[in-house]
């Protein structure tokens, strides 16, 4: 591969988790180190547009002061910082106001061919002119999956999509270029309306190709996400189609995986960059980024996919050389390359070619009704005990110890949580009455754990976040606590004979889905569809 022209990071900042300005600084001051030079800052609506003030309301948005301070920051560290928006989808944070009914489609997508849709995506280009020196812009458009089936459709008829979709890019690219930025899209839409539904290069032929290609303009370059495969001729294949669909300004966006819950799967994220990255090697892809998504509420730390950029950044240099990376990473962080990659154990990630989250799903598994309880692998539990044992030596290191510190407390709820349901029914099923009694010291000692756990967690938000967001782990807290509580009285109650049966327990929980086996971790990463059955 010729020499690398761009390598960068793209932060979300819209998920609950708006970083503080001195995080990203101390964030740019990591990348700097490694070798990176660009930083995208992915905001939804979490930045200031002028004369809109629900725009980002109550989310805790960026004021132009702090944007600007971020960019001359960046600038001074050897950093581009491209602003990363979106002009289509992924807006639904706004659309729940009515003063933004006019440009909605549905609930996350903007209203195509509307010109206050077009007023809106102008103030949003105008704020990161005013805002960014970087002249690169990512306009997003990724996973418009409905666009035209909402409110489009009943005001014009069905009408194709793919014309839909290319002329509300034609007007966002010449938005674009009024104020000076040549964009850059995420491509799914344009391989996904070609091809059946699928991002993939399997089924799409050269035909189809023509066809999109003809309705990209010139200045608008491609980026192919992919951080799911593990197969190198997998993205070979990809980046092959999407030469043939636009043969100039491809980018590549890798994965590191800290959108799963509270621990990362850096280790999976190893995996997955090594096929990737050589991939693009054999096929000359010189701008590469790599997204730190944070989806379901920013759980995870902003440093806890540490080793995934680092080892990614030596990637691209040709660096796959295990000792010279724990060297190398030691050396710029104070940590053991073993000890940083410790914050994958509480998920359960054992080498498998997908991700798993067991810390996430089987904290808010509800203990009556279990959603989750059949993916409970009791043999598994003893993992947390040994995964709390590592984490407590990182809880010492100065810079990154908090992250190491709520992690380690994590595990320690789930030494009791992991299987408590499926104790829970298992004893009350069996009418043992004796240990169902000796059962209520571990809803207790678990509701005093799950508190500390709390605390440890609300200090890492506070050290990396603003305070907005955090109002939704409240929730998510404060009712996994008193569900525990409420499921511990109805427990005594039915001891004590003051209830006959338990209705939640006398079901049979089934598979969460149809594929889904017995004792299998899993990757579930919804709270709202692990806590309860109604979903919200």
């Amino acid at each position: 591969m010729k020499e690398l022209k761009k390598l960068g990071v793209m932060l979300d900042c819209s998920r609950g988790a708006v970083y503080t300005v001195n995080s990203i600084k101390s964030f740019i001051d990591i990348l700097s180190k490694m070798g990176y030079k660009q930083l995208q800052l992915y905001t939804e609506d979490v930045y200031t547009l002028e004369d809109e003030p629900y725009f980002g309301y109550m989310r805790g948005r960026y004021s132009d002061a702090e944007l600007q301070e971020l960019d001359t920051y960046a600038s001074e560290k050897g950093i581009e910082l491209i602003p990363c928006i979106q002009t289509l989808a992924h807006l639904g944070g706004i659309m729940r106001w009515d003063v933004f009914s006019d440009v909605s489609d549905n609930a996350d997508i903007l209203l195509a061919g509307e010109d206050k849709t077009y007023e809106l995506i102008d103030k949003m280009f105008a704020a990161c002119a005013k805002n960014f020196k970087s002249r690169r812009i990512n306009i997003g458009m990724d996973e418009a999956h409905t666009v035209g089936l909402g409110k489009y459709l009943d005001k014009h008829g069905y009408t194709n999509r793919f014309e839909i979709l290319s002329k509300h890019l034609t007007k966002v690219c010449a938005i674009a270029e009024k104020y000076g930025f040549r964009p850059m899209m995420w491509s799914d839409m344009f391989f996904r309306l070609a091809n059946g539904g699928e991002y993939s290069a399997k089924g799409i032929d050269d035909k189809m190709i023509n066809e999109v290609s003809a309705l990209i303009p010139n200045n608008v370059d491609l980026i192919y996400w992919d951080y799911y495969s593990t197969d190198e001729a997998h993205y070979d294949a990809m980046l092959q189609a999407h030469k043939k669909l636009k043969g100039e300004g491809l980018v590549f966006a890798g994965g590191a995986w800290a959108w799963i819950g509270f621990a990362p799967c850096n280790a999976f994220s190893l995996k997955a960059s090594r096929a990737a990255l050589s991939a693009c090697r054999k096929n000359d892809v010189r701008d590469i980024f790599f997204t730190v998504w944070k989806d379901d509420g920013s759980e995870s730390s902003l440093f806890s996919v540490l080793p995934s950029l680092y080892a990614a950044a030596q990637y691209v240099e040709g660096n796959f050389d295990e000792e010279s990376l724990r060297a190398g990473f030691k050396k710029l962080t104070g940590i053991a390359w073993e000890d940083f990659m410790a914050t994958d154990l509480p998920n359960f990630y054992v080498g498998e070619d997908f991700p798993k989250n067991a810390c996430k799903y089987m904290l808010y598994n509800d203990p009556f009704i279990g959603l989750l309880d059949r993916s409970c692998d009791a043999e598994k539990k003893a993992k947390f005990t040994q995964a709390r044992a590592i984490l407590e030596r990182g809880a010492q290191n100065e810079q990154f110890g908090y992250l190491f510190r709520t992690l380690a407390d994590l595990c320690s709820v789930l030494e009791i949580k992991y299987d408590l349901g499926v104790r829970t029914r298992a004893l009350y099923k069996s009418r043992n009455m004796d240990g169902l009694c000796m059962l209520i010291s571990d809803y207790t000692e678990c509701e005093r754990r799950l508190e500390t756990f709390y605390e440890s967690f609300c200090a890492q938000w506070n050290k990396e976040a603003k305070g907005f967001g955090f109002e939704r782990h409240d929730i998510r807290f404060g009712g996994a606590i008193r569900r525990l509580r409420h499921c511990r009285r109805i427990l005594e109650k039915y001891l004590t004979g003051e209830l006959l049966e338990i209705e939640e327990l006398e079901q049979e929980v089934l598979p969460i889905g149809k594929d889904a086996k017995d004792k299998e971790t899993l990757c579930y990463n919804n709270w709202a569809l692990t806590a309860t059955v109604l979903g919200h």
